[in-house]
């Protein structure tokens, strides 16, 4: 292996050092199943999807927590009601030892059931703190996002790293999923020149089927043109295979400067594959060590 093989195999390695992963409240069998594929105190999210209860995300946490891993519970912010949900969620979290760690998104209801538009309306509230949060999340779309304009996502984005470091609230970003990783750095320098120096995690689809790939990256508005999708490693006209990140990874370890990206770690979007990204991950690394 020449030196440059040698420092990007280190740096493919490094970023896949404290990798999180992502469920949902449905997923806490398919959790117990991967248990021990998974590396202890793993961050694990919970999503917060509109066909789960209350009680559901709080048993999915919970269970996170059993198992060893660190919770890591979505609040959606335009799925709530009321205040109340929000405290109730909040206060649940916080008699569970679930409460350091959560991630806010926006949600995808067109119109918001309650009085909170956007993850700042949550962090605004000052109830974050008063719950026993010390640590956010907050959203990152490096390809944009098809309902948002960039402008808007931007400021947004600014909004929240200033409202978090006022309070003051330990954040990072985790970015949406992409099959490329030029546009991925792009906005990681340019996340870094506005001045948002708080870690983040590039988003990565976990192994999966090519057709499931696409339904999720159209869902998202992730670039799928078929030069991106054959850089990634599979092909739009061939949809009955499987893909997993292993071109993207090594591409990002290639053109990662810790001085112009600052630390970036990487998210896995599972998308209900917990043991099968898991053991993924586990002979990533062991054969970049190889």
């Amino acid at each position: 292996m020449n030196p440059t093989d040698t420092v990007r195999t280190a740096v493919g390695t490094a970023l896949l050092e404290d990798f999180s992963l992502e469920m949902t409240g449905k997923d806490v069998g398919k959790l117990e199943e991967a248990r021990d594929s998974i590396p202890p105190g793993t961050r694990i999210n919970v999503t917060f999807l509109g066909n789960e209860d209350l009680e559901m995300r709080l048993a999915a946490a919970r269970a996170v927590k059993r198992l060893g891993f660190v919770p890591v519970p979505h609040i959606s912010a335009r799925r709530l009601g009321s205040r109340d949900d929000f405290e109730r969620f909040l206060a649940g979290l916080q008699a569970d030892g679930t409460s350091d760690n959560v991630f806010l998104v926006g949600g995808d209801p067109a119109y918001p059931e309650g009085p909170y538009a956007d993850s700042l309306s949550l962090i605004d509230t000052g109830l974050l703190q008063e719950y026993g949060v010390r640590h956010v999340g907050i959203t990152g779309y490096p390809e944009g996002h098809p309902a948002i304009d960039g402008p808007t996502l931007w400021s947004a984005l600014q909004g929240k790293h200033a409202a978090l470091a006022a309070q003051p609230l330990e954040g990072s970003v985790i970015t949406q999923f992409g099959f490329d990783v030029d546009p991925v750095l792009a906005w990681v320098e340019e996340v870094r020149r506005r001045g948002i120096s708080v870690p983040v995690r590039i988003g990565v689809p976990g192994p999966a089927g090519v057709r499931r790939l696409m339904s999720y990256a159209a869902r998202f508005g992730v670039g799928t043109s078929a030069s991106v999708v054959r850089k990634y490693g599979f092909s739009i006209t061939n949809l009955m295979g499987t893909a997993g990140p292993d071109r993207f990874l090594r591409d990002l370890a290639a053109a990662y400067d810790p001085a112009r990206h600052g630390e970036l770690k990487i998210h896995f979007y599972t998308f209900g594959g917990l043991r099968a990204t898991s053991e993924w991950a586990a002979r990533f690394r062991k054969d970049s060590a190889a």
